[in-house]
C-alpha cells in the first residue's frame, strides 16, 4: 500500500490522505484549506488525483477542515461512499449545507459591493451542492469492522474532541495504519476522554498543539473574570466560537459559572443557527459526552438561540451588557463578523478567542495585536479588549498527545506527524523520537510513502 499526503502538511487545515492499494483507492478525510489566501487557493486547484479514481472517502470527524471539501470532490466526479460515524453524519448534515450557503452569501455580497478581484465572484460550491453530497454519507457505528473492498477493513473508535470524532484503523493483509483524526483532551468539560490508540504498524497523528502545553490555569476562572470586568464597564463579551463543540463547551461552562454565582445573570445569546442545531444533537447523542439528560437540558435550554436574520440584526444593534457566542471560531466568516464590526471600535467591549487561531485568519491577527482588521472590504479599528483562553481547546496538547500515543499496545514502525504548523509538527516529531524512542517524520505536501 502507498500513503500520500495531500493536505494538513505544514498547516492545520486541508486534511486529505490518499491510501492506494492494488485495487482500491481511499481518501482519508476530505477537508478544506483555511487561513492564508495561498492555502485557500488550494481549494480551487485540481486534486492531485482525479476524483473519479477515488473509490471511497473515510471521515474522522465533521469539522470542515476534515469534511468540507466533499461537495467539491463530488462535483468533480467522485461517486463513492463517504464513510463516517452516525454523529459525524448528523453533524455534516448541518455543517456542509451551511458552508455552501456561506460561500454563496459571501460571493453575492462581494459582487454587490464590488470588492472582489474576480468578476463575478463565484462560491466554491453552493448549498444545493452540499445538500446533494449528503446522500454519499454512509454511517458506521463505533467499533464495527467495515469492509471497504480489496481486503481493507475499517474501524472507527472514539477519540473525544467533538461528537462523532474518531480514530480510524485501516487493516489489509495484517498491515494496520491508524489515523488519529483530532485527538480530544482527557479532562474536557463536555466530551469524554479519547480511547487509547489501536494497535498499528503506522500512526498518522495530528500536531495542532504539538509545540505547547495548555496552561494550568482554570479557563472557567479566566472567562468569569473577563465577563465580570466587561459587564462592569457596561460592555458585551463576544466569543467567536466554532459552532461544533466549542460553543457547547462554552455554554456548559457559562451555565455552571452562573449557577455558582461567579458571573452576573446576563443574557447569553447564541447567534448561530448552526450552533443551535448542533446543540440539539448533543441532547440526541447523550452517550457521546459527559452530560446526563437532566444537565444537558439545563445547560442548553437557558440560552437565547438567535436564528432569524432580523433578530441577529437587533442583537448587533443592542448595547446592553450580555454574552454573545457566534461562529466562526477564527472569525473567517459568518455572523460573528457583523458583531466584530459593531463591537471592535469600542473599548468597553471584550472579544474572547477560546481556541486555536490558524495563521492568516482574522482571529490570529486580533490575538497578535492588530490595530485594524479588514471585513466586508473595509478596515475596522480595534479598540475592544482582545483576550485569548487556550485552556478551552478541544485539541490535546503536546503532553496529552504523547500520553495518548504511549498508551498504544506496541510501538509502530513509524509515526507521521501532520495537521500542525511547521514549528508544532516538528516539535512533536522530536518529542516522539526523544521520549518514546519511535521513528517519526513530518511529511511534505504531495509526499508518498510505501507501507511495507
Amino acid at each position: 500500500m502507498e500513503l500520500q499526503f495531500l493536505g494538513a502538511t505544514g498547516t492545520v487545515t486541508g486534511s486529505k490522505f490518499l491510501l492506494t492499494a492494488p485495487r482500491r483507492r481511499l481518501l482519508i478525510d476530505c477537508g478544506l484549506f483555511q487561513g492564508w489566501k495561498q492555502l485557500r487557493l488550494r481549494n480551487r486547484a485540481p486534486l492531485a488525483v482525479p476524483p473519479d479514481s477515488i473509490d471511497g472517502v473515510c471521515l474522522t470527524h465533521a469539522h470542515l477542515d476534515h469534511s468540507g471539501y466533499l461537495p467539491l470532490l463530488i462535483n468533480n466526479g467522485f461517486r463513492g461512499h463517504a464513510y463516517c460515524t452516525p454523529a459525524t453524519r448528523d453533524l455534516c448534515s448541518i455543517l456542509l449545507p451551511d458552508s455552501g450557503w456561506l460561500a454563496e452569501e459571501e460571493a453575492e455580497y462581494a459582487n454587490r459591493k464590488g470588492y472582489s478581484k474576480h468578476s463575478p465572484a463565484l462560491p466554491l460550491y453552493t448549498r444545493q451542492d452540499a445538500v446533494e453530497s449528503l446522500a454519499h454519507l454512509k454511517p458506521i457505528p463505533f467499533g464495527r469492522v467495515e469492509p471497504l473492498g480489496d481486503g481493507i477493513d475499517a474501524t472507527w473508535t472514539p477519540v473525544g474532541h467533538i461528537l462523532g470524532a474518531a480514530q480510524l484503523l485501516l487493516e489489509r493483509e495484517g498491515r494496520r495504519i491508524l489515523f488519529s483524526g483530532d485527538v480530544g483532551r482527557p479532562n474536557d468539560p463536555l466530551m469524554k476522554a479519547p480511547e487509547p490508540p489501536r494497535e498499528a504498524d503506522w500512526i498518522v497523528v495530528e500536531s495542532t498543539y504539538g509545540d505547547r502545553v495548555h496552561p494550568e490555569e482554570d479557563p472557567a476562572q479566566d472567562l468569569a473574570e473577563i465577563v465580570r470586568e466587561t459587564a462592569a464597564r457596561g460592555g458585551i463579551t463576544l466569543i467567536p466560537a466554532f459552532a461544533v463543540g466549542r460553543a457547547q463547551v462554552l455554554l456548559t461552562i457559562l451555565h455552571r459559572l452562573r449557577e455558582a454565582g461567579r458571573i452576573p445573570d446576563l443574557p447569553v445569546h447564541v447567534n448561530s443557527p448552526m450552533a443551535t442545531d448542533v446543540t440539539k444533537l448533543h441532547v440526541r447523542h447523550l452517550k457521546s459526552h459527559r452530560l446526563d439528560a437532566e444537565e444537558a437540558r439545563r445547560v442548553f435550554s437557558c440560552v437565547d438561540c438567535v436564528s432569524s436574520v432580523s433578530d441577529s440584526k437587533e442583537l448587533v444593534a443592542s448595547k446592553e451588557p450580555s454574552i454573545i457566542i457566534s461562529a466562526s471560531g477564527m472569525a473567517t466568516g459568518g455572523r460573528v463578523l457583523h458583531h466584530l464590526r459593531a463591537l471592535l471600535p469600542d473599548s468597553k467591549h471584550s472579544v474572547v478567542f477560546a481556541g486555536y487561531q490558524a495563521g492568516g485568519t482574522r482571529g490570529r491577527r486580533l490575538i497578535e495585536g492588530a490595530h485594524s482588521v479588514k471585513m466586508f472590504g473595509q478596515q475596522v479599528e480595534v479598540r475592544a479588549r482582545i483576550h485569548r483562553i487556550d485552556g478551552l481547546s478541544a485539541h490535546a496538547d503536546r503532553e496529552e498527545l504523547l500520553a495518548w500515543l504511549s498508551s498504544a499496545p506496541r510501538a509502530p514502525q513509524r509515526v507521521f506527524v501532520v495537521h500542525g504548523e511547521p514549528e508544532a509538527a516538528d516539535a512533536l516529531r522530536l518529542a516522539i523520537e526523544e521520549r518514546l524512542g519511535w521513528e517519526a517524520v513530518v511529511p511534505e505536501r504531495g509526499e508518498a510513502f510505501e507501507l511495507d
